[in-house]
């Protein structure tokens, strides 16, 4: 096999075993680990090349525990009550289910205890999902990059129930807004493989409903 075809296997696999890791242990993640992660962010595209973003590094104990107060809440008072009285998610049994909801649960009492977390911002008013095709891109490419790295992470939006009270904390200018919180650390648990549903369940081709001919 060649070392392209090889770099290809290691992309698929670091794909497929990318989990959302919830459970994060508190040893520190090395500044070389962090600036390759960032460099990885970097090299997502964005509209028009523009790279209208910044990225918040936040180690910083007394923050972490301010922002992880808000998102605590978030979690007790409107996430949690909701995803409990639903069904599992699609391809997901009732013991895999509950299984999630602990891992997130755990996320929301300990956010605040990650080593670092990375907060991806972009400039303008009113966040759009043409605004968040500038940015989301980035934050995958740093999930995958810390998943290479042997580190674990997962990208929260639960915290914008209070994004203003969050923002504050995080000290934005009132012209910028986060997309997102990426906790980062050593995994306490183990990577993937990934469980979705399968592909003929959510791909059509030419239009709505058809199932691909290959």
């Amino acid at each position: 096999m060649s070392d392209q075809a090889a770099s290809a296997t290691d992309l698929f696999e670091i794909i497929r075993t990318t989990r959302s890791m919830r459970r994060l242990k508190p040893d520190p993640v090395p500044n070389e680990f962090l600036q390759k992660i960032l460099e990885a962010g970097v090299c997502a595209p964005s509209g028009g090349n523009m790279q209208r973003w910044r990225f918040l590094i936040i180690r910083d104990a007394g923050i972490k525990q301010n922002v992880g107060a808000f998102y605590k809440h978030a979690w007790d008072e409107q996430v949690a009550p909701r995803y409990r009285a639903s069904e599992p998610a699609p391809g997901m049994d009732r013991d895999r289910f509950r299984r999630l909801l602990a891992a997130a649960e755990h996320l929301a009492a300990h956010i605040h205890e990650a080593p670092v977390w990375i907060v991806p911002c972009l400039q303008g008013a009113a966040p759009t999902r043409t605004a968040g095709s500038s940015i989301y891109p980035a934050a995958q490419n740093m999930l995958l990059a810390a998943r290479a790295l042997g580190l674990g992470a997962t990208l929260t939006t639960l915290y914008l129930g209070f994004e203003k009270e969050v923002e504050t904390a995080l000290g934005l200018p009132a012209d910028w807004h986060s997309y997102a919180i990426i906790p980062i650390g050593y995994p306490l648990g183990r990577f993937g493989p990934v469980r979705r549903v399968p592909l003929v369940e959510v791909v059509f081709e030419d239009r709505w409903g058809q199932r691909p001919s290959g």
